[in-house]
């Protein structure tokens, strides 16, 4: 959860890909789907928290949350809840604005939330919750990438962002060229690659969601059991007269 691009596809599609960099013994589930106060939604499950770093819901809507907020932050020993768990709640809220609005952040780690919704409209937002602060912006249906600040000093992620920016330059941004480099940008950097390794912390996992029509397409794959799996959540189609 701390890699994180989102490119639109005309006016009611995009790809939203996810590097989840973690300690390598924090284990989780390849993702499959649940229901969450009477709402289907699929995701990759955390095993610690029994939350989830990325998911898509039946209620048209992605969520996606990166550790950190706009700087990287003293831990404390505990908190309320975790940001896993935060996003099923956001997943299956009823209105996605609405629900942010009401929701307390207090006593919760600071994070970054990616967001599209599609109720009204193909919608991107960033939340980020600075500890003190909830921060809400729509952002314009283009392309960007986020890295987490826990663990990318600003000059690493200004690097990132070039190479995401080079990257644009030269590919068709599709899902399978975002794929590439989502596993090749930085290639051999272990320190702040995209596909990245110090260690006690890694890439464990890539996670991209697909929105082409009615379906969301979510392919996952576990890079330290070479473990891939693919599935589809679709949505009902809105018969118009």
């Amino acid at each position: 959860m701390c890699t994180v691009t989102i490119v639109p596809n005309g006016e009611t599609d995009f790809v939203l890909t996810s590097n989840r960099d973690e300690a390598p013994n924090r284990a989780s589930i390849a993702p499959d789907f649940y229901t969450v106060e009477n709402t289907k939604v699929l995701f990759p499950k955390d095993q610690l928290s029994d939350g989830t770093w990325i998911g898509v819901s039946e209620k048209q809507r992605v969520i996606c949350v990166l550790n950190g907020g706009f700087k990287i932050h003293e831990r404390k020993s505990s908190y309320r809840l975790s940001r896993g768990i935060i996003t099923k709640h956001l997943m299956v809220a009823p209105t996605i604005v609405a629900a942010i609005t009401t929701y307390s952040f207090d006593d919760i780690e600071p994070f970054t939330m990616v967001i599209a919704d599609w109720n009204n409209g193909l919608k991107f937002f960033e939340l980020v919750w600075d500890g003190n602060q909830k921060h809400l912006t729509e952002l314009p249906l283009e392309p960007k990438i986020w890295s987490s600040s826990t663990l990318y000093n600003p000059l690493m992620r200004t690097e990132r962002a070039n190479w995401f920016e080079d990257y644009k330059s030269d590919n068709k941004l599709d899902a399978s060229a975002l794929l590439n480099f989502h596993k090749t940008a930085g290639k051999g950097n272990l320190d702040y690659g995209v596909i990245m390794n110090r260690y006690l912390v890694r890439t464990t996992s890539i996670t991209q969601i697909e929105k082409k029509g009615n379906c969301a397409n979510m392919h996952y794959e576990n890079l330290l059991k070479g473990q891939q799996v693919s599935k589809t959540l679709k949505f009902p189609v809105t018969v118009n007269g």
